[in-house]
């Protein structure tokens, strides 16, 4: 057992109140004072006036309107009892009960035993009459049955089975027959036409473009062979020699005429070349 005393642990507050303040400087103390002194001046007026209210709103709800609300509803109690619930309770006790009770007896010894009763007496005369209503609709319905039957459904049995079955079937063949009459004849004229048409190509062929042709390979051909080299060839050479003997007769009758205006008027006077200290060769200009 530790018999030593230990030192104790400084505590929260303790510990605070040691550790060394911030420094602050004159300028923010001389600050504060008066900002904490204008806020006092500005708020004291607001709590005191606001105590002032707390304590006369707790003396008026506690000595005034708390006894005056209690009076008031105590009074409007006493308004709701007498004026609703005391009628209410007579008008239930005296006059719905009872009225409640009679009625209830009414359904119980009256309603009742009538409604079984006249249950009793009406449940033959419901199915007698339900029996009645539905023989009378089988017999109608029966009588309509025949009815249609007779002058609807055997004469249009009969009218179909004796006169339009026959008529369709004739049609029926007629058409089919005729269809496949169309059809063969159909076949029949194409291949006819493709005869035909072979026949009118062979003989346009052998009278027309066999004849053609054999004129133009044998007679049109040849001569235009010759055409070509004994006429059209040398009348183009004449053509070309023509045109290049204009040309030189051109360019002879050009230089005879410079000739001519030559002696006549002497040369030309060619204009003197200015001299622009340029370079006559393909040297270009320096600086230098």
């Amino acid at each position: 057992m530790d018999i030593q005393k230990r030192p104790e642990r400084p505590t929260q507050s303790q510990q605070t109140r040691a550790q060394p303040q911030p420094s602050e400087g004159c300028l923010v103390v001389a600050i504060r004072i008066p900002v904490r002194i204008v806020v006092f001046l500005v708020v004291l007026p607001v709590r005191l006036l606001w105590d002032a209210l707390a304590a006369v709103a707790r003396f008026l709800w506690q000595y005034v309107l708390a006894p005056a609300g209690r009076v008031i509803g105590h009074a409007v109690g006493v308004l709701l009892h007498a004026l609703l619930v005391v009628p209410l309770t007579w008008l239930h006790r005296h006059l719905l009960t009872p009225l409640g009770r009679a009625l209830r007896w009414l359904h119980a010894r009256v309603l009742t035993p009538i409604g079984h009763a006249l249950v009793r007496l009406l449940t033959p005369v419901v199915a007698a009459v339900v029996k009645a209503v539905a023989w009378v609709a089988g017999v109608l319905a029966v009588g309509l049955y025949w009815t249609a039957r007779v002058l609807l459904v055997l004469p249009a049995l009969a009218l179909w089975r004796w006169i339009l079955a026959p008529v369709a079937r004739v049609l029926a063949v007629v058409l089919r027959e005729t269809g496949e009459a169309f059809g063969h004849a159909w076949r029949a004229a194409g291949y006819l036409a493709r005869a035909v048409g072979r026949v009118l190509g062979t003989l346009f062929r052998w009278i027309f473009l066999e004849p053609a042709r054999w004129v133009y390979r044998t007679v049109l051909t040849p001569v235009g062979h010759v055409v070509r080299d004994l006429v059209l060839r040398p009348a183009a050479q004449a053509a070309r020699a023509i045109g290049r003997a204009a040309r030189a007769i051109g360019r002879t009758v050009r230089q005879a005429r410079a000739d001519l205006r030559r002696a006549l008027f002497g040369a030309p006077a060619r204009p003197a070349s200015a001299d622009r200290r340029e370079p006559v060769g393909r040297d270009t200009r320096t600086l230098d």
